[in-house]
């Protein structure tokens, strides 16, 4: 396999770091295999530093960001980077916002541009019809991937029981319907004006650039912008390593079939026991080799799918994330006993060599193709550097997952795969939903 990136004298990604009299935190790595270039700008805000009766404010944000500032108006954002012959899109999370383009290099001037104009004049554009117009968007989209689809608010309950009511991750960024309703225009320039500063973002550039012009492209656009002080850190996440007892919630909905979801309380990102917590989901619920998968659905036949995955948060407690659907007249009783028996069976053997083996190639598989590109290889940059510090630690997280042993994935397991660690969820199809589907399975028959 190829190295995805050009390597450093110690075999890792080559960095260079710089910071603006501002604040501004730049992370550059030079990569000339293709003609292109990826910025990624990450701010330190997510939906963990909202507050209570405002959530929804940090995803509503990112829709913001792409309406204009005192030279792009509009749409022009989206506008000048599509005609540039590049790509562009941002997300929100709990921990952080991010934007993000992919240029041919001799347009990577624009794209450092279009960053630093948004950051440092956005208000300028920022009126009533921009934020109605892009509030009524954030509203539509939860509509879409929350709302009126099947089990669709899953992930919304399951957080919030796996969180108390007071912590800062019990909301999900998508934030709820009334407290995007009750935000004002006067809240939305507060928080720009609180976490859009460059002491408050961390800004990568990836690829084929003349590190020498890049930064001095970034001190002429960004190094003018004036840093900002009134950022609180976020409440604090800090939880006990388990959650001490079951909770549960019963679901009633036009679902296709009955669902068990469920939640179990992990370590935080960026320890060597969220690696081992991530071998172990891995084997026990990663593709059609895993352990789940062959007991539930191969053998048992009682669901048509069986996942398990790592949701990875640094200042929380990450969680571990079960979703099985059932096939037929499966019981939710049958799915939980079956889950239950694994679970306990995989504490106290381990998993075997095999599958030790088979889950950190698989891990390592996944890691390699994030870096190949550099896009993806930005990101992560700004990941190290927001949440832990210091990018250069991208360098050895893929040592670490391969380093962890088969003992750790079983001591993990058995401390936080238990039946009293874990948030459950349990979707019942609707009496006439459950009639339709069973007559349409007649049909087809």
């Amino acid at each position: 396999m190829a190295n995805p990136a050009p390597a450093s004298d110690n075999g890792g990604i080559a960095i260079t770091e710089h910071r603006l009299a501002n604040g501004l935190r730049v992370v550059l790595s030079e990569d000339h295999l293709t003609p292109v270039a990826a910025v990624c700008l990450w701010y330190d805000v997510g939906s963990r530093h909202e507050v209570k009766g405002r959530t929804g404010l940090a995803h509503l944000f990112e829709h913001l960001m792409f309406q204009g500032s005192a030279n792009v108006s509009n749409n022009g954002h989206f506008e000048l980077v599509q005609g540039a012959g590049g790509s562009l899109n941002g997300t929100t999370s709990f921990e952080r916002t991010n934007y993000f383009e992919t240029m041919p290099t001799h347009q990577l001037e624009l794209a450092l541009w279009l960053e630093a104009d948004r950051m440092g004049s956005l208000l300028a554009a920022l009126d009533d019809a921009s934020m109605e117009n892009q509030r009524d968007v954030v509203k539509n989209e939860r509509r879409q991937r929350y709302d009126n689809v099947p089990y669709g608010t899953a992930f919304e309950k399951l957080t919030a029981l796996s969180f108390p009511g007071e912590h800062p991750y019990h909301h999900t960024p998508i934030g709820s319907m009334a407290d995007l309703d009750a935000a004002t225009l006067e809240d939305a320039r507060t928080f720009f004006r609180t976490y859009y500063a460059p002491n408050n973002a961390v800004l990568s550039v990836v690829g084929d650039i003349d590190p020498e012009q890049t930064i001095a492209w970034v001190e002429k656009y960004f190094g003018s912008i004036p840093a900002h002080d009134g950022k609180q850190p976020p409440r604090d996440g800090t939880l006990p390593e388990t959650m001490g007892q079951e909770v549960r919630e019963l679901i009633e909905e036009e679902v296709p079939s009955r669902a068990l979801m469920a939640a179990y309380r992990l370590p935080h990102d960026g320890s060597r026991e969220a690696d081992a917590a991530d071998l172990a989901l891995t084997v026990l619920g990663s593709g059609e080799s895993s352990r789940l998968y062959n007991r539930l659905v191969r053998r048992d036949r009682t669901a048509v799918s069986a996942g398990f995955g790592l949701l990875r948060l640094a200042g929380a407690p990450s969680l571990g994330w079960l979703d099985v659907k059932t096939s037929g007249e499966a019981t939710i009783q049958q799915i939980e006993l079956a889950v239950d028996e694994e679970l306990a069976r995989f504490a106290t053997d381990g998993p075997t060599a095999e599958e030790l083996e088979r889950a950190q190639a698989q891990i390592e598989r996944e890691w390699l193709d994030r870096l190949t590109t550099v896009a993806g290889r930005a990101d992560e940059l700004c990941r190290y550097a927001v949440l832990f510090g210091d990018p250069k630690l991208v360098n050895s997280a893929l040592g670490k997952v391969l380093d962890v042993t088969a003992e750790e994935v079983k001591a993990v397991a058995a401390a936080r795969l238990r039946p009293d660690n874990r948030a459950v969820l349990v979707y019942e199809p609707l009496p006439d939903t459950a009639a339709a589907n069973d007559a349409a399975e007649e049909d087809a028959a």
